[in-house]
């Protein structure tokens, strides 16, 4: 029997049930960091020998250990190109700069950020996986990571990445893309264009001239 907080991946039969224990085994973050479009294509990737199991940072060495166990395969150290392990964090929304420009929302895998455009945005603690997908789409640098104060144990840590998965799957079935890339990674984030790209420029706008008569009057 598994350990309390342990996925039993003793009755895995064929390829839909790998996937799926994989999938079961992965933090849920969607953050991309693999080099795939978030948890579900990775673990497609691994269930067909096309990935290494070392290339999740924000599973780090639990991960690389549960995916050695349930593949029958090495361990091996995680792969640092894509990236190294952090602290578990939150994103947060500094409210005075943000201009409402919706970029975060478009990016957030999760729907873990609420807000209209041209009206201020906030992140759902609760919801937030840490991703950081979030911080390169904003134009005024207004988002930050903060740490994550929850409970980081074997058995909330796969709580939460349950409860992340189905906002992800709910997200996927709002936007009608299911099976597409969770968000756009932030090298290829959104742009705006048009109408849209000339408002976000004034925004910026007056963002600067509030930071230059901030800077001045200190």
């Amino acid at each position: 029997m598994p350990r309390t907080g342990e996925i039993d991946v003793s009755d895995v039969s064929d390829a839909s049930d790998t996937i799926d224990a994989i999938d079961a085994l992965l933090p849920q973050t969607q953050c991309g960091q693999c080099g795939y479009a978030g948890c579900r294509p990775y673990a497609r990737a691994l269930a067909a020998g096309a990935a290494h199991i070392n290339r999740c940072p924000p599973g780090g060495d639990d991960v690389i250990n549960d995916l050695a166990r349930l593949l029958n395969v090495a361990v091996k150290p995680l792969d640092t190109s894509c990236g190294m392990p952090k602290p578990p964090a939150l994103a947060f929304i500094d409210e005075a700069w943000c201009i409402g420009c919706t970029l975060c929302i478009q990016a957030c895998p999760v729907d873990a950020i609420a807000g209209a455009a041209k009206l201020m945005h906030t992140v759902i603690a609760a919801e937030c996986t840490g991703c950081e997908l979030c911080i390169a789409p904003c134009p005024v640098d207004c988002i930050q990571m903060v740490a994550d104060e929850r409970a980081q144990d074997r058995e909330a840590r796969l709580a939460r990445a349950n409860h992340w998965r189905a906002r992800h799957q709910a997200r996927q079935s709002r936007l009608g893309v299911a099976g597409a890339p969770p968000a756009t990674p932030p090298a290829q984030a959104p742009t705006a264009t048009g109408p849209k790209q000339a408002a976000i420029a004034r925004a910026l706008a007056r963002a600067q001239a509030r930071i230059t008569k901030k800077q001045k009057s200190q």
